[in-house]
């Protein structure tokens, strides 16, 4: 049957691109005009310039176009999620849902398999994450996955594998969900590093240490160390350190040199900074990066005064 994806953001788009190598995929957007548009050009200008839509690949306005696909993959902002599940849930419970969103959810604490889970108890839910580009994606370049679903799932990563997008899966959905979403608050501090010209070898220790961070919360709430090692830590981590097509990468570099950041893009690091800081809170563990992280996205401590608090800290063993 079909595969759905649902939210036509960029890596929405990529994905659907790219499984349409494999047959029919069905890409769902809410804005009427933005389809319309995709649908005359076969290209998604506004979201993934450069693009072209395959043939095999319908785009729709109609959410309940999605009802006669078996698998349908989520690219619904974290932030958004829940209530998209609790408004779909009539439609979504049953089939396989694959959330395709990283971070954690403010209003409860969660990640995307446990909002899943709650909205659409008879879905099987999974979570697809790890190093990759929506530009890569929709271009054909080679890239890997990690598919994560409670229930080993092979017959699912066989359908979402494509001849350029290698899928490896997990049972650990809690690892692979934290890796995707403390990356990103990561991936904020080394963009304010190199923003307030902190040089490379302060951002190759910053990542370290914020490994380590991203570790200690994993554990604590059950993740496997292999998983965080894995592409949906360390590898997704690497990636979106280093690279300028990060969006959380250069909101950190725009914080760090001061400059304006255009805010209709989506940084899912700067709430999933605050929701750390919570859970870390609460769990007893000291987090110092991801706190300083959710501080400078809310204004309350200045750049200086945040590299400061982190340089005198006590010294202790690695």
């Amino acid at each position: 049957m079909t595969i759905a994806v649902l939210g036509a953001g960029a890596f929405g788009t990529a994905l659907a691109i790219s499984l349409a190598q494999r047959g029919p995929v069905l890409l769902w957007a809410r804005d009427a005009a933005q389809v319309a548009e995709m649908r005359e050009s076969r290209r998604n200008d506004r979201r993934l310039p450069g693009a072209v839509l395959p043939e095999v690949l319908t785009v729709t306005d109609r959410i309940e176009d999605a009802a006669g696909c078996d698998i349908v993959l989520l690219g619904v902002p974290m932030q958004k999620m829940g209530g998209f599940l609790s408004e779909n849930a009539g439609l979504l419970d049953g089939k396989v849902l694959v959330s395709c969103s990283k971070g954690i959810d403010l209003a409860t604490g969660r990640g995307s398999v446990a909002l899943i889970e709650a909205a659409c108890p008879g879905a099987l839910a999974a979570v697809l994450t790890g190093p990759s580009f929506a530009a890569d994606i929709a271009r054909g370049l080679p890239t890997a996955l990690t598919l994560a679903c409670r229930t080993d799932a092979p017959d699912l990563q066989a359908r979402l594998s494509t001849p350029t997008l290698r899928l490896y899966r997990t049972t650990d959905t809690i690892g692979a969900e934290l890796g995707g979403a403390l990356k990103n608050v990561i991936a904020i501090a080394a963009g304010v590093v190199i923003g307030a010209n902190l040089g490379d070898s302060a951002r190759a220790a910053l990542m370290t240490r914020g490994f380590a961070e991203m570790n200690r919360l994993a554990m604590k709430l059950g993740a496997r160390p292999e998983t965080l090692m894995g592409l949906s830590g360390f590898g997704d981590l690497v990636l979106t350190c280093t690279s300028l097509q990060s969006r959380n990468f250069r909101y950190g570099i725009a914080l760090g040199s001061g400059s304006a950041f255009d805010p209709g893009v989506t940084v899912e690091g700067a709430a999933t900074a605050r929701a750390v800081t919570g859970l870390a809170r609460d769990h007893g563990l000291e987090m110092p990066i991801a706190a300083m992280i959710a501080a400078l996205c809310a204004q309350k401590i200045s750049v200086a005064d945040a590299v400061t608090a982190l340089l005198s800290r006590p010294l202790k063993e690695e």
